[in-house]
């Protein structure tokens, strides 16, 4: 079934690599005219304005931890498309270390992009969604958010949070037509997954060992979360509100490290 989005705006944080670029191609490919994001301009965001259609997209460099560039953003996905239907905050980055040699540097910048960035851009998109009675926002969150890693900290606390703010935004615009969800992906095969593996002494016995874990003895992909997001932005998913949804291949269910 094509055109599952069709007529429809969407924002897609973070969307030059990864799970954003398949949730940005895939949201293209249904219809969506979407406004793609990065925090810098670079290779990855050039490869990917070439690849998609100029007249469904539109590129904008923003920092989501700086509110003044996302509400630049949000102003100039309206001024483009005159409206604003989803919102998928999918930019985050990995911050993991020893909690006592962390520094506030690094705490800071986890919260002010794995959560204030998802509420920073929530909050700009909110006013044109309330005006037109719709809107869909979709957070990116993780595994992390349901399970503890050892040597993970503070990346799931984040991600504990961006569920919480997922839920008390579902509950608190419910009544006025706005559905806000999350997905929480568990290992999926993005470029920043491929350098950890390539980073480990026995990339191939990494790889297996983390395939060994997963019930289904695979790695999830990026195309994977897309399709589970694309289903949760369209009308389809109408009555789901204040959910979230494990991509994770069952992993977080087995009581085994």
């Amino acid at each position: 079934m094509a055109g599952r989005l069709k007529d429809k705006v969407a924002i897609v944080t973070g969307s030059t690599q990864g799970i954003g670029r398949a949730i940005a191609r895939l949201f293209v490919a249904e219809g969506a005219q979407v406004v793609l994001n990065s925090h810098r301009d670079d290779e990855h965001a050039a490869r990917l304005r070439a690849e998609l259609p100029a007249g469904s997209t539109l590129y904008v460099r923003a920092d989501v931890a700086r509110r003044d560039e996302v509400d630049a953003m949000v102003a100039a996905t309206i001024a483009r498309f005159g409206r604003v239907d989803v919102v998928v905050n999918n930019a985050g980055m990995n911050v993991f270390a020893d909690p006592l040699a962390l520094t506030a540097e690094e705490w800071q910048r986890c919260f002010a992009v794995d959560l204030e960035g998802a509420w920073n851009v929530s909050r700009a998109a909110l006013p044109a969604m309330l005006a037109q009675g719709a809107g869909n926002i979709l957070n990116i969150a993780s595994v992390h958010g349901h399970k503890i890693i050892p040597g993970s900290f503070p990346y799931p606390i984040a991600k504990h949070a961006l569920i919480g703010l997922t839920r008390s935004l579902a509950i608190e615009y419910a009544a006025r037509g706005i559905r806000v969800n999350s997905i929480s992906p568990g290992l999926i095969m993005t470029e920043s997954a491929e350098a950890w593996l390539a980073s480990c002494p026995d990339p191939q016995a990494e790889r297996a060992r983390q395939e060994a874990l997963l019930p289904n003895r695979r790695i999830g992909e990026p195309e994977e979360v897309a399709y589970t997001a694309l289903f949760l932005a369209s009308d389809e998913a109408r009555f789901i509100n204040a959910a979230d949804i494990l991509v994770d291949g069952g992993r977080s269910q087995l009581y085994h490290e």
